[in-house]
């Protein structure tokens, strides 16, 4: 078997490019005539010497595989059996990563696996709850409406984690900058107004003098913070990736006073909007519940979600434990308790998805709202106090000249 690309025209009498594994070109052309695609070029692939080297390969994004299911989805609901389906996708799939892990999904299908055992050989891509909502969707027939709905679940999951990300880098980058230039000013800047005030003699002012002892502190030690500031970041990862440091960690980032709220926010949502999708999928509640605290991504909301599955498998309802964790808010534990006795727990659980969607948006807005005037105030009274203090002496000197 080799890999062949081609380019024809399909009935549309559009060009089309693509590559397929088969034998020869006859068995191409065989393939296209049955996507109905007259080849007008067909030649064998040379050899990319590349290829075989992970970590030269590109990566397969989130992007890659929303679009893989909203493709499939739409060729399951025409009618197409799945082995052409994965047979067209491998031929118009870009990234090199991805079609290889396509062309291996296949051959696995057609060695008569599921499909939901298929994407199970490829974890990073297809985590648990994308592997079970499949295996629902074969089982029920309703393949095609699955794929839709994990395609609409994984974009807003997306659009959750970019805002989360978008209200952290801000602050964090603006605080490196002013760290590395605060730094600059100390070790560079200073030293040589130092020298040129030592030259004039006379007594320096005393923020001056502040300014002047920190600028040698700095100095003098300058491989040893950098050394401290490395060791300490190498001493969080370490206890950060322990069992009783990640409880710790995640506790403390809930009860921060205003980040703290958006990720209790951006925890309900995700934890609501994952339920909701997978027992609308025909997901059993205790396995929605396991996958569901297993990508929760907080040790306290995690342990918060196993308690409601023992819960569940004592015969409580959900409400009862998630009220009694008091990670999730008393609106969101009423509401659940409403779904379940009306029998619509999943569509109750959207509803309360889309809701704090919203709330998460507008926590977002108002943080950066918050945190903009708060740096830059930071940034004038750190960095125009050490240029005030330097200046001090010439001011102090100008004035003697006058008088």
């Amino acid at each position: 078997m080799a890999v062949f690309q081609w380019e024809g025209k399909n009935r549309n009498n559009e060009i089309q490019k693509g590559e397929i594994v088969a034998a020869n070109e006859d068995a191409v052309k065989a393939s296209l005539n049955r996507l109905r695609i007259i080849p007008t070029k067909i030649k064998k692939k040379p050899k990319d010497l590349l290829e075989n080297v992970a970590f030269l390969q590109p990566k397969v994004a989130q992007k890659d595989v929303i679009l893989f299911a909203r493709q499939f989805s739409t060729m399951i609901d025409a009618g197409l059996p799945i082995i052409q389906c994965l047979d067209i996708l491998y031929a118009q799939q870009a990234n090199v990563t991805f079609k290889k892990m396509l062309k291996d999904i296949k051959k696995t299908v057609e060695g008569g696996s599921t499909l939901a055992e298929a994407l199970k050989k490829y974890p990073k891509q297809f985590d648990d709850l994308f592997v079970n909502m499949i295996a629902a969707g074969e089982a029920g027939g309703i393949l095609d409406t699955i794929l839709r709905r994990l395609a609409a679940y994984m974009e807003k999951a997306a659009k959750l984690k970019s805002q989360v990300k978008g209200a952290m880098t801000y602050p964090v980058v603006t605080m490196i900058i002013a760290v590395i230039v605060v730094a600059v000013i100390l070790v560079f800047v200073i030293p040589v107004f130092e020298e040129m005030f030592a030259d004039f003699g006379g007594e320096l002012p005393g923020p001056t003098k502040i300014v002047v002892a920190m600028s040698d502190f700095v100095k003098d030690r300058i491989l040893y913070i950098i050394g401290g500031v490395i060791l300490f970041v190498i001493a969080y990862k370490k206890y950060s990736s322990t069992s009783k440091g990640k409880i710790t960690i995640d506790a403390t980032m809930l009860k921060l006073p205003v980040f703290g709220m958006l990720l209790r926010k951006v925890a309900v949502a995700k934890f609501t909007r994952t339920m909701g999708t997978m027992l609308a999928s025909g997901v059993a509640i205790l396995e929605a519940l396991d996958i569901v605290a297993k990508t929760a991504g907080n040790k306290i909301v995690e342990k918060a979600i196993y308690n409601v599955r023992s819960g569940i498998s004592e015969g409580r309802t959900m409400a009862d434990p998630l009220s009694e964790s008091g990670v999730f808010p008393p609106m969101v534990c009423q509401m659940i308790s409403v779904g379940e006795s009306t029998g619509a727990l999943d569509a109750m659980l959207e509803k309360i998805a889309d809701f704090y969607d919203e709330e998460v948006d507008q926590s977002v807005e108002n943080m950066t709202s918050l945190i903009e005037p708060f740096m830059l105030v930071f940034l004038g009274t750190v960095i125009g106090g050490l240029v005030i203090a330097m200046y001090l002496p010439i001011f102090k000197m100008a004035g003697a000249i006058t008088t």
